[in-house]
């Protein structure tokens, strides 16, 4: 079990607790849109890596992955970052919204993307708005991302969450596959389209905002390229 810590802001109030990390679920491949979901693995196609033969589909993660340090430690220097809205399933049953980073080994993606997922850290903002509050607009959700550059945060991704399936959709095909989502689960809800193409970087800045509250979730960190 992995104890994260975050503010949890519902309405007007915020509170700052630790959660019981029981299971984690990134899922993957789930544009809604299917020419952009098709962008997306012809992107990923050119670096090598076989999409799956049906969409969405989900990868298990170690629960021990999502971390909130804006430092993290990476074999080699061919991993990069992906912004993507997360839910938590609070102990209660309530689901509570954050964005997170499927930081990944682009090397290792190649070859299985199922291996990929297990070998870099996950980064994820100490900070979960509760879902109810967002869910009446939550297309109009933005993400979007920067990585580090000569010194210079560089535009990689932006646009709306609609892009994506609704995690409420995501929850209800996980499901159908015989799985469940109790307390203490996190899941990846997906990525965007990288500005200029997908590429090894060590810094990284992700932000999820909610234009129709005034809000935004921001987390930056660093990956530490390890000697191979």
């Amino acid at each position: 079990m992995t104890e994260l810590t975050f503010d949890f802001h519902a309405g007007e109030g915020v509170t700052r607790r630790s959660v019981a990390l029981r299971q984690f679920v990134i899922a993957g491949w789930t544009g809604r849109d299917q020419h952009k979901l098709q962008e997306h693995i012809e992107e990923l196609r050119l670096l090598g890596v076989t999409p799956p033969a049906s969409t969405p589909c989900f990868y298990p993660g170690g629960k021990e992955l999502p971390t909130t340090a804006a430092e993290i430690d990476c074999l080699g220097a061919e991993s990069s970052g992906e912004a993507e809205f997360l839910i938590l399933v609070d102990a209660d049953g309530a689901w509570w919204v954050g964005v997170g980073s499927d930081h990944t080994d682009r090397k290792v993606e190649t070859y299985s993307v199922a291996v990929s997922k297990q070998v870099c850290p996950k980064p994820v903002a100490p900070a979960l708005w509760r879902f109810e509050d967002v869910a009446p607009h939550w297309d109009r959700i933005e993400l979007r991302s920067w990585v580090q550059e000569n010194g210079e945060w560089v535009p990689y991704q932006e646009g709306s969450v609609a892009a994506m399936r609704d995690p409420r959709d995501l929850a209800a095909a996980y499901r159908a596959m015989g799985r469940e989502l109790p307390p203490g689960t996190m899941m990846f809800g997906g990525t965007l389209a990288a500005i200029g193409g997908i590429r090894p970087r060590a810094g990284f800045r992700m932000e999820l905002r909610d234009p129709v509250l005034g809000r935004a979730i921001t987390h930056s960190y660093t990956a530490n390229w390890l000697a191979e």
